[in-house]
């Protein structure tokens, strides 16, 4: 068997807001920590993965703010990128450091025309090979009083759950029990945008997949990977196989999405459904990559590069390895592999279908589920502004919901920083590290007189012991087991040095017993290499400082995991000071810092302060005096050249100054009712562009049960420029 070639995906995230944490612990910090083990296992890896953005969740944002989608995914796509890099993720490796043989990292687009014109060459495809058929589905319209008519994709529609009764369920599906249903089930609908719409349920024509003609195939090929898929994926894989399965719709009535290609002018309204779309990004980011980096790089392969990776050969060996929620399961072990089995039934080239599905539980939030949409959870730039991106993703591995769902709190993260983190593998580091230095050296390690591994076949033993130990966790998607046996080995170190007690024979060279000691100490300091490569993939960071500390050359992260347990190799050395790999936390600074979780993450800390009131969440008082606000007077109105929803407004905010503001104000106010009008607004919100128009502020208003807004206004005539208190 020749070369091993391994493709990490990872699910794409919508768009419509940062990454939060319950992304991180989901599938983004998985995926990558994998990356990094493939690659220190020596194989050819590729990671495929972006932003999904054509998703309702987009245009519902969109539409709310008043702006276009592109807006939208323009400015979350950049900064998710940039979020992911600062959290030490690969994605900006776009070539292997090793050779371009060895594959790369790409983090695409589905807003990407290049993944466009695949993904309509694949739906022709199908269709051609009879696996689309028109068929006529019930779908929510919102009915003006003029008798226009706007469909309403399943997020636009908000209503009663038929299974649970919970008020705030979506179009077909409920967030609350997780139940799904048809369209004509939802009670009370109502559209989340517009509420006081007429909504009916109308037919509409559609393309359809033929997922039921896969339906035996699909058995078979999940009960091949029944060892190999954790429980919650093979249950519900197994449900929706057990439910039998049907026709599903690849087409929406909607403008924002991916048109479908050469269907006739019937078809000009509709778009191809994003979950027909998304997972196939997987694919085209592979052929995307090959295009635009492999083959300009000089890959023996050129444009087709790709096909290492995808197609299955009798000369190397291939492993598609899955990353995501569990509320993504279904989508890759039924919907993904329909479409794949789909394509190889008319195409030449067969594609590889997954291995394994490493679908995680869901990381909460004070016991709740991480939500965008009801702004509940912990933003991943916005924690690392404050934070160690290492202490993160310990963390998070630690207690990942690899197979229940598990809760982020702040003192359990502080706790296990303190305590795992710093108190067993950052300590034992630094007694080795700060202990050899207070040796006698010069250009070379100190330690080298007294290196004797024979003498420590035990603790080496028990070293290789772990190593294996992670690895095996690792082959099978299991990262807190695997951590875990990596922080053995720096316990298993502590405690060796601890019996060793080589600081009592530092300043004593006549001592009989300093040379065993001594000895121990450089069998520690080869444990503290080991550390280094083992902690890569889960802490990058802290292991290039440590790989440097040791004066090891060469990369850490091209450092493969089979050298971990060289423990006859040259001792290496550097002759700066070395300095902690953590700091420890405190629990209280943190939660006076921190304004996304309050006081209630403290597990009772807090008995006896009621709740704020309408169930929201306190702020901190030193969060509240951060808001700027002042008055103003309306001078002008005009309307948003691009947003029906927009006005902007000109604000007098002080002697001879002025200021533009975009907003939501056309369905509540006329522009003559506007102009002259004294406004409170937020000063120090930082400028952002609204569909073209920059927006220095925002105007206070109060929306009452009904929906109706009003602004408020300062009571007496003060100047404009004056502020609230």
């Amino acid at each position: 068997m020749g070369m091993e070639y391994v493709t990490i995906f990872m699910a794409w995230p919508y768009v419509n807001g940062p990454l939060h944490l319950g992304h991180v612990a989901g599938n983004c910090l998985p995926a990558d920590i994998q990356y990094k083990y493939e690659r220190a296992r020596g194989r050819a890896v590729l990671m495929c993965s972006g932003s999904d953005e054509h998703g309702t969740p987009i245009t519902v944002t969109a539409e709310e703010l008043g702006v276009h989608p592109q807006t939208i995914v323009d400015e979350f796509h950049e900064s998710n990128i940039q979020s992911l890099e600062n959290l030490g993720c690969s994605w900006h490796n776009n070539l292997d450091s090793r050779g371009v043989e060895f594959g790369g990292a790409l983090y695409n687009r589905t807003t990407d025309p290049r993944h466009k014109e695949l993904v309509g060459a694949l739906f022709i495809q199908l269709l051609e090979s009879g696996l689309l058929e028109k068929k006529m589905m019930q779908q929510y319209c919102a009915v003006g009083d003029d008798g226009s008519v706007k469909f309403l994709p399943d997020r636009y529609v908000v209503g009663i759950c038929p299974l649970c009764g919970e008020d705030g369920a979506r179009g077909d599906q409920c967030d609350e029990c997780g139940g799904t249903y048809e369209a004509n089930e939802l009670l009370s609908p109502r559209s989340k945008i517009e509420s006081d719409s007429n909504i009916e349920v109308r037919d509409s024509e559609h393309y359809f997949y033929r997922l039921d003609m896969f339906q035996d195939d699909l058995s078979i090929h999940a009960d091949s990977r029944r060892k190999i898929w954790k429980p919650n994926v093979r249950a519900m894989t197994k449900n929706w196989l057990d439910m039998g399965l049907r026709p599903r719709a690849v087409t929406r009535d909607m403008e924002w999405g991916i048109k479908l290609p050469d269907t006739g002018d019937d078809w000009n309204s509709k778009r191809i459904y994003v979950w027909f779309e998304a997972v196939q990004g997987y694919y085209t980011c592979a052929r995307i990559w090959s295009e635009r980096f492999a083959s300009q790089a000089g890959h023996s392969m050129g444009d087709d590069a790709w096909k290492n990776w995808w197609i299955d050969s009798s000369e190397s060996s291939l492993k598609h390895i899955y990353f995501m929620g569990k509320d993504n399961i279904p989508f890759h072990t039924i919907i993904w592999p329909a479409i794949l089995m789909g394509l190889n039934s008319s195409g030449s080239d067969q594609l590889h279908l997954e291995d394994n599905v490493a679908a995680n539980e869901f990381l909460m939030l004070q016991g709740g589920q991480f939500s965008k949409s009801r702004k509940h959870g912990i933003w991943l730039p916005a924690f690392l502004e404050n934070h160690d991106p290492d202490s993160l993703r310990y963390y998070l591995t630690i207690i990942m919901p690899e197979g229940h769902d598990t809760d982020f709190r702040w003192r359990d993260f502080v706790e296990k920083v303190n305590n795992e983190l710093i108190g067993t593998y950052g300590n034992f580091v630094h007694r080795v590290m700060t202990l050899t230095h207070r040796l006698e050296n010069g250009e070379s390690n100190p330690l080298k007189h007294f290196d004797e591994p024979d003498q420590h076949s035990d603790f080496f033993s028990s070293i290789d012991a772990n190593i294996q130990a992670a690895m095996d966790s690792m082959e099978r998607q299991r990262f807190k087991e695997s951590l875990r046996s990596v922080m053995n080995v720096a316990q298993s170190g502590n405690s060796f040095l601890q019996k060793a007690e080589p600081w009592k024979y530092l300043d004593k060279p006549e001592s009989k017993e300093r040379d065993a000691s001594l000895s121990a100490l450089a069998a520690c300091w080869r444990a503290c290499r080991t550390l280094a490569i083992l902690t890569q993939p889960f802490m990058p960071f802290q292991a290039k400082r440590l790989w440097q500390m040791l004066g090891e050359r060469g990369r850490v992260d091209e450092t493969l995991w089979d050298s971990a347990n060289s423990f006859d190799s040259a001792l290496e050395w550097n002759p700066s000071l070395p300095s902690p790999l953590f700091s420890r936390l405190d629990l209280d600074e943190i939660l006076m810092n921190e304004k996304s979780i309050a006081e209630s993450n403290t597990e009772g800390d807090n008995k006896g302060i009621p709740d704020a009131a309408g169930g929201g969440k306190y702020i901190d008082f030193e969060d509240f005096l951060k808001v700027e606000m002042k008055t103003g007077r309306i001078l002008s109105v005009e309307n948003h050249p691009d947003a029906d929803t927009l006005y902007v407004v000109q604000i007098e905010d002080g002697p001879n100054s002025k200021r533009t503001v975009c907003a939501g104000l056309k369905k509540f106010y006329d522009i003559e009712e506007l102009i002259g009008m004294s406004i409170i607004f937020v000063a120090n919100l930082k400028p952002r562009k609204l569909r073209g128009v920059v927006s220095e502020g925002m105007m206070l208003a109060a929306e009452d049960s009904e929906g109706n807004v009003r602004l408020l206004t300062p009571d007496g005539d003060l100047p404009p420029g004056s502020i609230v208190r």
